[in-house]
């Protein structure tokens, strides 16, 4: 009875998982890698009298800085002489989806940890608005993902589309993305929304971006046509400057 108790709660996280688009399997039924974060997942939420709900928190968000660190490693997605033929726009979405994965999976467990029910709604709205955030973070890092050759979603874009597309691309892609976040910030409990929307407005000034999904105005920068030579000028210009201060 134990183990059929186990293997329930396994297919329990199997499903949800799958509901919430974080399971790697399109048939839904679970391959080996998501057996694995099923039992992780169990393991994490298991309760310990020794550990509090914060002492907790704390680790699953070391543990899963961790986790993004090798996810950004493994997003190393980069425009080459052929890229427009070897990268899809649905690779590059499914992509900078993966860089807020954290986000949801600490939202699940935390759902989980307190004994409610995953509120859909919630999670779908909180999904849009970071994909927005990971967008408006791309563009604000433009330049530096330029210098350190990572991904991008203006440079995975520009390979696509070209640089002339491009730009009108993105905005297009970001209008779409708003008014679904229009939309699903009215099926939210008007306090709620009424409190998000205020935060939204404090860490945008607080941010002092021009760029961001709420309260901000989206600024896509110029295009660096030729990425190598912008490498070499600013290592060069950063060598000097090691220099002058010597």
């Amino acid at each position: 009875m134990e183990a059929l108790r186990k293997l329930e709660k396994v297919q329990r996280v199997l499903s949800l998982m799958g509901s919430r688009g974080l399971s790697s399997s399109d048939s839904g039924g679970g391959g080996d890698g998501d057996r694995f974060l099923a039992h992780f997942l169990l393991f994490l939420v298991q309760p310990f009298d020794s550990l509090s709900m914060e002492k907790r928190a704390i680790l699953v968000s070391d543990l899963l800085r961790k986790l993004d660190d090798l996810n950004e490693y493994s997003l190393h997605m980069v425009p080459g002489n052929n890229a427009s033929s070897t990268i899809s726009i649905e690779d590059v979405m499914e992509a900078i989806h993966l860089k807020s994965f954290d986000y949801r999976v600490l939202n699940l467990l935390m759902y989980h940890l307190t004994g409610h029910q995953v509120n859909e709604v919630h999670m779908e709205f909180l999904s849009i608005s970071e994909l927005l955030v990971e967008i408006s973070d791309d563009l604000y890092d433009y330049e530096d993902d330029v210098m350190n050759n990572t991904f991008n979603i203006l440079r995975m874009f520009t390979a696509i589309y070209g640089p002339s597309e491009a730009p009108k691309m993105l905005a297009k892609c970001i209008s779409d993305v708003e008014e679904k976040y229009e939309i699903f910030s009215k099926k939210l409990d008007p306090n709620l929304s009424g409190s998000y929307w205020r935060r939204c407005e404090e860490a945008t000034k607080e941010g002092g971006k021009t760029s961001g999904h709420a309260y901000g105005t989206w600024n896509i920068p110029p295009l660096i046509r030729d990425e190598e030579l912008f490498r070499l000028e600013r290592s060069n210009k950063c060598d000097a400057s090691s220099i002058t201060i010597t």
